[in-house]
């Protein structure tokens, strides 16, 4: 027998979908470097003698460790659907001059992800100062995250690697 209304009504949960941002540019551009400067140094190097040891074996070692402090300063941000009627609200408060646009980007932008984030709550004030430390990559990041959940609609993405994993396992796909 199919759900009433009511049944569903009671069951439904807003979407949500988390992303995890590195808040320390600072980090990212070090490992950046090390990676190119890493590079570098495989196509350079020719040992003296047998006995020398590759100047990667160092930078790798760095690299290593500037991959984790850089992934231990990711912060998550949970993204919710904020509704029918706040989102067409939202949609109508930044409307574009071109008619070919459905909103004006500049402005949408940070409303959409202030009235989305529901952690870690911010203003509208504190998402534009968020914007001055952390580059476009990242604030799309948290665009694309907050644009997913209102209108994403697959409910149940699929994902390979989960599905090998299960196969191997004995488990179903």
């Amino acid at each position: 027998m199919a759900s009433s209304i009511e049944d569903i009504l009671k069951r439904a949960k807003p979407r949500e979908r988390t992303v995890k941002v590195c808040i320390r540019g600072d980090l990212a551009g070090r490992v950046q470097s090390l990676t190119e400067e890493l590079a570098r140094a495989s196509e350079d190097w020719e040992p003296a003698d047998i006995t020398e040891v590759h100047p990667g074996r160092r930078i790798a070692a760095e690299l290593k460790q500037a991959r984790e402090e850089a992934q231990d300063s990711e912060e998550p941000f949970t993204f919710r659907y904020i509704g029918d009627r706040a989102y067409s609200d939202l949609l109508a408060g930044h409307p574009s001059v071109d008619e070919n646009e459905l909103f004006k980007l500049e402005t949408f932008t940070p409303a959409l992800i202030a009235a989305s984030c529901a952690d870690p709550v911010m203003s509208l004030e504190q998402v534009k100062e968020l914007f001055e430390v952390i580059n476009e990559g990242e604030i799309k990041k948290l665009f694309e995250a907050a644009w997913d959940v209102h209108h994403s609609s697959d409910v149940v993405p699929f994902s390979l690697a989960a599905s090998a994993l299960l196969a191997g396992l004995g488990g179903e796909s």
